[in-house]
């Protein structure tokens, strides 16, 4: 096993601690006489959970992002390994998410089925609610390289895969009851509040049930309790679909089990060794899983770390079943800049593929691998996608020169390639706020955009957008989706003669000494050479001088005054990449030279 070292990144610790549980579990099998072979590696088995209920968005891509990167440094050391995703799409509809396209209010009428069972959003191509939320994000991880084993949660219930697992949780219901009993910090409601239980409610009075019930801990789980007692299994209705049940009786010999449903008022008597139409409450539901799945590692979100929440009591939970809690560490929240912590109940958050349109993947799988679990990040859909840009090229440029630190090297690494090889990237990576810019002039017309980027370099001009592509893609989505129309640049069609004619003379020897080194300086290099050197040659500086604050001034003058003539604007792109843009010509005709 490969050891750790004060230098490796997180990824890499994490890996040493699973694969060293890994071989524990597989040494206490051997001991036990398991039948396990001596010799060989240990299967590792990460796990993931999703929950199909709406837009799955970039804070959910942390619940995937954490144990691909170490199952994937796993498989890089050559143990093998399983990257499990459960796609909980058997859990009930809880409520309707605000701004999801195709969805209105009469999608109340589904609150309690199983996201299979719920139609939709109107247009969709999928056949139900949970199969339309997951087709995006499936996508997604394939464009990020993620390869797993995916489980339908639905399929397994209702195919009976845990039959064994449900009675055997029926069975042993007291001690689960003991277990979250610990963890009680309210009383239990009485019956006239469990017949209400589920009913669907309006969306006021469900958050603040929602937020009263993560207070108390696993007192605010939803179960079938009902006349015979807790219960750990909650059966949805055969007559309406939905979960609004409680258990009535229980026989453990037979295993009858009788419930009534609160939301169509049917009543029966089920056998529950062959009934496949329900499912294990979430916190019996995931450490049963840890134990039939053998899962080393599972990370989860603060919502489910805290005292009393659903990994703590898993924790005691799953002894139960005859497994071990996964290592499982807190991972913190993703935000985007400008928002408020995600939730997936809201419509309108960014998703994966949301974030994939205007980024590439190597660089959306570096934010999530440069930063430790338990470190909160915001991913930029506004102006500071450029600068996350501007560090993962320089970033690059260290790596070449040999001057990245090893956590760097290795975050870049973990970024650009998994064990099965490297990603796709652009050939040739122009800055993003140069392509950014670029586009937003042109409005991605080709010609005049392959015309601009073979003038950056002269000495290694652009000859095919295939070259700066997909990067080039990216940058104008950005700017079609993310930069509002009132900010794009609109260069005037002609020159502003009451602001030419304003002129003193210092601004206009500042144009002539502009006009005059444009062919000369005709590159992106050489014009940011020109347009920061006019003020110096003004002030009686070298062109190379460093600036004082005096000069400071003066230049933002000059660049206020040059976006003016240019765009209408005090500000707009980077001003050798607009005068790139504009075309000689047409700077010397607004400039009035």
């Amino acid at each position: 096993m490969a050891q750790t070292t004060p230098e490796a990144d997180w990824v890499s610790r994490i890996a040493d601690e699973v694969i060293a549980e890994a071989e524990r579990r597989a040494e206490g099998k051997r001991a036990a006489g398991s039948g396990e072979a001596q010799d060989a590696a240990p299967l590792v088995v990460c796990a993931s959970g999703l929950s199909p209920s709406g837009p799955i968005h970039l804070g959910n891509l942390r619940e995937v992002m954490t144990p691909h990167l170490v199952a994937d440094e796993v498989r890089r050391r050559g143990y093998p390994v399983r990257h499990l995703i459960s796609w909980d799409d058997y859990d009930r509809f809880r409520k309707v998410p605000a701004g999801v396209a195709g969805v209105d209010d009469s999608w109340t009428e589904h609150i309690g089925k199983p996201l299979t069972s719920v139609p939709p959003p109107a247009g969709s191509p999928y056949g139900s609610w949970a199969e339309h939320f997951r087709a995006g994000m499936e996508d997604a991880l394939a464009q990020l390289g993620v390869v797993y084993d995916g489980i339908s949660q639905t399929e397994r219930y209702t195919g009976g895969a845990y039959r064994e697992q449900i009675l055997h949780a029926v069975r042993h219901r007291g001690e689960i009851d003991a277990v979250l009993a610990q963890y009680r910090t309210k009383a239990a409601p009485g019956p006239n509040k469990r017949k209400q239980q589920g009913k669907p409610k309006d969306a006021e009075t469900e958050a603040a049930e929602l937020a009263a019930a993560e207070g108390s801990g696993a007192a605010g789980e939803e179960d079938s309790s009902g006349s015979a007692g807790y219960f750990p299994y909650k059966p949805y209705c055969t007559v309406c679909g939905t979960d609004f049940t409680s258990v009535t009786s229980y026989d453990d010999e037979t295993t009858a089990l009788r419930y009534d449903c609160a939301g169509c008022g049917h009543a029966e008597t089920v056998e529950l060794a062959s009934f496949d139409n329900g499912k294990l409450v979430w916190k019996v539901d995931w450490p049963m899983r840890w134990a039939l799945e053998g899962v080393v590692f599972e990370p989860s979100g603060v919502d489910h770390s805290s005292p009393g929440s659903s990994f703590q009591v898993g924790g005691e939970i799953v002894g139960i079943f005859g497994g071990e809690q996964p290592i499982g560490p807190m991972y913190a929240f993703v935000g985007i800049s400008g928002m408020a912590k995600m939730s997936s109940s809201r419509g309108g958050v960014p998703t994966p593929g949301d974030a994939l349109e205007i980024m590439e993947a190597p660089l959306l799988r570096w934010l999530y691998a440069r930063r430790r679990p338990n470190q909160s990040f915001k991913v930029a859909f506004d102006q500071e996608i450029q600068r996350t840009y501007d560090e993962w090229d320089a970033l690059g440029r260290k790596i070449d020169e040999g001057k990245a630190q090893p956590a760097d090297l290795a975050s870049r690494t973990r970024a650009a390639s998994t064990a099965e090889g490297a990603l796709p990237v652009t050939p040739r990576p122009l800055p993003y706020r140069t392509l950014a810019s670029v586009v937003d002039i042109t409005g991605g017309q080709e010609e005049q955009t392959l015309r601009i980027l073979s003038e950056l370099d002269p000495e290694a001009p652009v000859r095919s957008l295939d070259e700066v592509r997909p990067r080039l893609d990216r940058a104008h989505r950005w700017i079609a989706t993310q930069v509002p129309a009132d900010q794009r640049t609109r260069v005037l069609e002609e020159p502003d003669a009451a602001l030419l004619g304003s002129l003193d003379a210092e601004q206009r020897e500042s144009l002539r000494l502009l006009l005059e080194g444009l062919d000369e300086h005709w590159s992106l290099d050489g014009l940011t050479q020109l347009v920061y050197g006019v003020p110096k040659v003004r002030a009686g500086l070298a062109p190379d001088a460093k600036p004082t604050p005096e000069l400071k001034v003066a230049q933002r003058g000059f660049f206020a005054l040059l976006y003016q003539l240019l765009v209408g604007r005090d500000t707009g792109p980077r001003l050798p990449t607009l005068l790139l843009a504009v075309g000689a010509d047409r700077v010397r005709e607004l400039l009035g030279g």
